[in-house]
């Protein structure tokens, strides 16, 4: 029964994905409504396998919507139709991305990239910032699943460095480094939506995010010398020790190199056609880049002649990958369905209308002191930033806000960056803790409370210097 029903997920899932295509350059209406009765066939069959524990949020946002729509007196099925077609472009984002692993696993592109700035790294606050910027750039590709992929490797290479001080230096440097990628990284889901739904430059943006970004790897190296010296260990002398056995013991690897450069260009071509193509066709950025993807993953393929190796990971991704996204797919469904009745109903004029009432009663304060707190608690209460900025940004879709959407966007993803940084119940933290043996809160909180606060302070410093001078 249960896999009979991960068979119809996947099918029915797929089904949504390919409809939404379909439908976004047909815009017929009867195709519309088939896309959301795929949507709403692939939520229902979700519960057939998913935990109690998984499916949790997903029926809380589900009833939650629910009780607007008959609070509000607003049609169910108008709702469900609409509702359930609102993620979808979302989804198909979700479900395309993760297949640029196929690419990376084609060739040791990330140990050769490490291996390739390793003589560049021989500091302790060169390592650093080279740790960070590699999980940005493998990020890209691999989203979250960049952190464990970056831990193996660095772990690997500091081997014998042990100790509670060398994972506060591995851990906080991938984790805030992962974290920083949501306010610019243009494949993070919740950042596109972000800027997709807010109407915002897509280069403005992604210019924008990455500047704060870089300040903030910045800001992460500086407070990774306190972290030294309060563990009172020379981590450079343990570094170096680590490059002398490798300068021992290996010789110049060409090939390795010859990889590194390689997987430069897959970034560059990537990155750019996603970028060039959205300044020439004018179609949803949520559109452009899972067509992108894709074409540049057969494109790969074809070049190297390895076609059949596309329909080996298409089988597998399809009997195993696709299910395991039951439980984020569902809550995506569910938060469309949600947001759809928050929008009809006219609730959200009222929620934004009480931020900015509160904002206006305290002195000193605006909007945008308050929006990345709006993140970073749903966040402590389980909900990822993805379910949390497409929340907030499907209900600020309909307010008219006196601030560019630009900022909009980044007061949204600053919020993200903390709630990864520093909540228990969200999945980089796991999964970092997964691999490292330290306990969640130690990774997380513990570890990063500080730097999540100056975080905060220099993001304002930008906003609210932003309103000063230029609203």
């Amino acid at each position: 029964m249960v896999q009979m029903a991960k068979r119809g997920y996947t099918l029915f899932i797929s089904l949504y994905v390919i409809m939404h295509f379909i439908v976004s350059f047909t815009e017929v209406e009867v195709l519309a409504t088939s896309l959301s009765l795929f949507g709403l066939a692939a939520f229902l069959l979700g519960y057939f396998f998913l935990p109690v524990k998984q499916a949790g949020i997903s029926l809380l946002l589900l009833v939650i919507a629910l009780i607007i729509h008959l609070s509000a007196g607003t049609s169910l099925i108008e709702g469900t139709v609409s509702g359930f077609s609102v993620m979808s472009g979302l989804i198909a984002l979700l479900l395309i991305v993760p297949a640029i692993s196929w690419v990376l696993e084609e060739k040791p592109y990330i140990e050769s990239v490490i291996n390739f700035a390793q003589n560049l790294l021989n500091t302790s606050r060169k390592f650093y910032f080279g740790m960070m910027v590699i999980t940005q750039i493998i990020s890209y590709f691999l989203l979250f699943g960049a952190i464990p992929m970056v831990y193996s490797m660095i772990d690997d290479f500091l081997s014998s460095q042990k100790g509670e001080a060398w994972e506060n230096y591995k851990g906080t440097a991938l984790l805030r480094a992962f974290s920083l990628t949501t306010m610019w990284v243009i494949s993070i889901p919740s950042f596109v939506f972000a800027v997709h739904t807010l109407g915002a430059s897509l280069a403005l943006s992604i210019l924008q995010g990455f500047v704060i970004s870089f300040a903030g790897i910045l800001l992460s190296v500086f407070f990774s010398s306190f972290q030294e010296r309060h563990y009172g260990i020379d981590l450079t002398a343990g570094i170096q020790e680590e490059l002398s056995k490798i300068a021992k013991s290996k010789e110049e690897d060409t090939n390795g190199h010859r990889n590194a450069l390689e997987f430069g260009f897959l970034f560059v071509t990537l990155f750019g056609s996603i970028f060039v193509l959205n300044a020439l066709w004018k179609v949803e950025l949520l559109l452009i880049i899972p067509i992108v993807i894709t074409a540049w993953i057969f494109l790969y393929f074809i070049v190297r002649r390895r076609i059949p190796a596309i329909f080996e990971n298409g089988k597998v991704y399809a009997a195993k990958n696709i299910p395991d996204k039951a439980q984020q797919f569902s809550i995506l469904l569910a938060a469309g369905f949600l947001i759809d009745a928050v929008n009809q109903s006219g609730y959200g004029k009222y929620i934004i209308d009480g931020l900015f009432y509160v904002t206006d009663a305290v002195p000193f304060l605006n909007f945008l002191w308050v929006l990345p707190f709006v993140v970073i608690i749903l966040g402590f209460i389980g909900l990822g930033p993805l379910t949390v900025i497409v929340l907030v940004s499907g209900i600020l879709q309909g307010v008219d806000l006196p601030y560019p959407p630009e900022i909009v966007v980044l007061g949204i993803t600053s919020g993200s960056v903390i709630s990864i940084m520093l909540s228990p119940l969200i999945l980089p933290s796991i999964i970092l803790s997964s691999v490292n043996r330290l306990s969640i809160i130690k990774n997380g909180l513990l570890f990063n409370y500080k730097y999540a606060i100056a975080f905060y302070v220099m993001v304002q410093i930008y906003l609210q210097s932003f309103v000063l001078f230029f609203l």
